[in-house]
């Protein structure tokens, strides 16, 4: 049955586990979490030695996992089975394996904990088996946060800690590291061993243990468009060419990009109601309440057509960068540039 993370993770901390799991998709963060919380804490650690096996999908056939998944715990109620990397297993999409796993979904060992980690792919829902799938197992089918989706995701991330993080180091975070879950919540429990007590996380402990610069970083150039500060908007892409490692190319296109889209959605919001309050033209665009002033000053200095006009040009340095339209002797620092000017002019 289709289950969400937060639904697995509430199950599984009452100890209250299903017989089979299989967790499929683009997004390997949510699927690690799930699996390694399993592996922590199905069994005491005196059971695991006998009862707790991990497979490599690489290293297995269908009828290897089946087998192991039949047998009985020896000296406990249960064993756990974890199959890593399950989109590797040679035979799932064939017909032998898919039969033998069918069989299995159809009778699984009550006693057996058996969680197939199948990363950035899916099986097929139209066939026997992903209907079985979908209809027996708990089913978490998982994509990539939408860059709007991020700032929530950091937050909760806090609140998971019990710590509680100001709009602005949030929304730093979700800008400046991108849509890997993997590295933000690294980063942010690398931050958090800094406190030995609750502390309100501020932009400026962000600053110190992230490493983002406080006034050279992709959040402070969204800014600078916004309320066309020409001389500090050229000061950070000048900082940008000359620490590349610290602030990839890519990611402030992708930023970009996201930033002037979120701008086209404000417009679209006042050209249906000239009144609408903060609340709801933030939760239009993703962002929290704090931020619509910045937006409702870029809208007054981008009128739609420019906002248009500039995604176009984030679009053409984007094909750009990937070899498409650029000149040899054209650096990636001279495209950045070239690019401001365009925004801002």
């Amino acid at each position: 049955m289709a289950a969400t993370f937060d639904s697995i993770i509430q199950q599984l901390k009452k100890s209250q586990y299903a017989p089979v799991y299989f967790l499929q998709g683009e997004e390997t963060y949510f699927i690690d979490r799930i699996s390694d919380h399993i592996e922590a804490n199905a069994l005491e650690e005196s059971q695991k030695g006998f009862n707790q096996m991990v497979i490599y999908g690489k290293d297995a056939e269908v009828s290897t996992v089946i087998n192991n998944a039949r047998r009985f715990p020896m000296m406990s109620d249960r064993q756990v089975v974890i199959v890593k990397e399950a989109q590797e297993i040679k035979d799932l999409n064939q017909e032998k394996g898919a039969s033998l796993l069918i069989n299995y979904l159809e009778n699984p060992q009550p006693s057996t904990i058996l969680v197939f980690c199948h990363k950035y792919k899916t099986i097929d829902k139209r066939k026997k088996v992903g209907k079985l799938i979908d209809s027996t197992t708990v089913n978490l089918v998982t994509k990539k946060l939408y860059d709007n989706q991020l700032p929530d995701f950091v937050r909760s991330y806090f609140s998971e800690k019990d710590f509680e993080a100001t709009p602005k180091s949030i929304q730093m975070i979700a800008d400046s590291i991108g849509n890997n879950l993997t590295r933000i919540t690294n980063e942010i429990d690398k931050l958090l061993t800094n406190f030995a007590e609750k502390t309100k996380i501020e932009d400026a402990h962000v600053n110190k243990y992230i490493g983002i610069s406080k006034e050279y970083n992709v959040f402070e150039l969204q800014k600078a468009l916004s309320f066309k500060q020409v001389l500090k908007a050229n000061q950070i892409i000048n900082y940008f060419e000359a620490n590349p490692k610290s602030n990839p190319t890519i990611l402030v296109i992708s930023n970009l990009f996201a930033y002037f889209n979120k701008l086209l959605l404000v417009h679209g919001v006042l050209a249906k109601n000239r009144g609408a309050n903060n609340n709801e033209i933030a939760a239009t665009i993703g962002v929290n309440p704090y931020f619509v002033k910045e937006y409702m000053s870029a809208v007054k200095n981008y009128p739609l057509g420019k906002v248009i006009a500039n995604i176009s040009f984030i679009r053409d340095v984007d094909m750009k960068l990937k070899g498409l339209g650029a000149s040899g002797s054209q650096s990636e620092g001279s495209i950045m540039k070239e690019l401001i000017f365009k925004i801002l002019h």
